[in-house]
């Protein structure tokens, strides 16, 4: 047999392929590599892995008038544009070219299946993370009270990080927070270890923070995948303090967020709701003051109120007494008028004798009242602030914010002690 020229083999090659594969077939595939050239051809290698091995692979492409098509459909229909890392079921067409080799010719996507095949992914991880029993783990830490110290994972040149800053720097309350950012990958193949580093460096320094904020703002779905993952998701679930997602627009929910403390769906939104929290906090405050004031005064009316019963009973029982009494001495009167002067001066006697007793013992009575009145209102006066600082007490204050605890400030601030002969400033060292 005459040996054969390569172009003479690889025509034999291409023409037992178009006699063996002339129908089409629908193929699932991952995109691993995709270019697009000038003319607006798209070039594509497609592989097929078990887990991270691959197992198949081979080149594709989708030439410029079907690409356009194409890709604009799956957009519309799935929310993303074809990129690798993309799983899709394609219609294709095996083809064989004597100088460029075998490749395929994808000549329709079906953007359901790939719709479909993240959602079975997603579903997987879920119940992964609920069969290892860490789902709800971070669910269950409780939230500060006022959160102020936030560790921020996000991307510092990004639009949501920014909102979030002014959010937070803009409240209209003048609230302060101690913000600490751990720089982070927010998309692309990168973000789920970069996110995961953030949040092992925030967790050695875990006691000075109140909570943990993950924050970018929105972007396409596939730009947010790296957040469905279960390695992260794990790492966030198991977080020893709350976590706070704000990710994506309002139609994006992640794997992530489902096993955060709290997720609410913008940094904006997130500033809002660590703003709210201190302000929640601010109005029991308030509201405790109130209601030590009325209080306060609801005791000293009840005291007065008891005061003048008592008063208004010892006049009852003073004038009922003498009124008695005096009807008895009228009635002596009477039964005596003609009776011997001694007897007369008896009486009289006998009636001083009961003046004086009824007079000493209203002035005894009226005097142990007014000592209780005295003591009371000397116990509201010691119940001013006036008086608390006369007693040695101060108030530590920061931008008209009372200081109730030494962790609030830190050095280089500059605070306010108020004496009661006059206040001064400070320096923290």
């Amino acid at each position: 047999m005459d040996p054969l020229s390569l172009r003479e083999l690889n025509i034999l090659i291409k023409n037992c392929i178009e006699d063996n594969f002339s129908s089409s077939y629908w193929i699932i595939a991952e995109i691993s590599e995709m270019r697009i050239n000038q003319k607006g051809h798209c070039y594509l290698e497609l592989v097929e892995k078990a887990e991270d091995e691959i197992l198949a692979k081979i080149r594709a492409t989708i030439w410029s008038y079907s690409f356009r098509n194409l890709s604009g459909w799956f957009e519309t229909i799935t929310g993303e544009s074809l990129k690798p890392g993309l799983k899709i079921l394609a219609n294709v067409i095996v083809s064989f070219h004597e100088i460029f080799g075998l490749s395929l010719n994808i000549r329709d996507i079906d953007p359901s299946y790939t719709i479909g095949e993240r959602a079975r992914r997603r579903q997987e991880i879920l119940a992964k993370l609920k069969e290892d029993g860490i789902a709800e783990m971070n669910k269950e830490i409780p939230l500060p009270v006022v959160p102020q110290r936030i560790a921020i994972i996000a991307s510092p040149t990004s639009a949501g990080y920014q909102d979030f800053l002014d959010q937070l720097e803009g409240n209209p309350y003048n609230y302060r927070f101690y913000l600490v950012l751990y720089q982070a990958i927010m998309q692309g193949k990168e973000a789920e270890r970069s996110i995961i580093d953030a949040l092992l460096k925030v967790n050695r320094s875990i006691e000075e923070f109140d909570l943990l904020v993950i924050i970018r703002g929105g972007g396409a779905s596939l730009d947010l995948e790296c957040f469905d993952s279960y390695d992260l998701a794990a790492h966030v679930a198991q977080f020893p303090i709350p976590v706070i997602t704000g990710i994506g627009h309002e139609r994006d929910e992640t794997i992530t967020d489902l096993v955060a403390n709290t997720k609410l769906k913008t940094p904006t939104a997130v500033a809002e709701f660590l703003i709210t929290g201190c302000r929640q906090f601010d109005e029991k405050i308030e509201e405790f003051f109130i209601y030590i004031a009325d209080y306060a005064k609801s005791k000293i009316q009840e005291e007065r109120h008891s005061l003048e019963d008592i008063s208004q009973k010892f006049r009852l029982l003073t004038w009922a007494k003498f009124d008695r009494n005096l009807f008895a001495l009228r009635q002596v009167s009477e039964k005596f008028k003609y009776g011997v002067e001694n007897k007369i001066r008896l009486i009289e006697s006998v009636i001083d004798n009961n003046r004086t007793s009824f007079k000493n013992r209203i002035q005894q009575v009226l005097y142990e009242q007014k000592i209780l009145i005295k003591h009371l209102e000397s116990k509201l006066i010691l119940m001013r602030p006036d008086k608390i600082l006369d007693r040695g007490f101060s108030i530590t204050r920061q931008n008209s914010r009372v200081i109730k605890d030494s962790r609030q400030i830190k050095a280089d601030d500059i605070i306010e002690t108020e004496f009661s002969n006059g206040k001064v400033k400070s320096k923290i060292i």
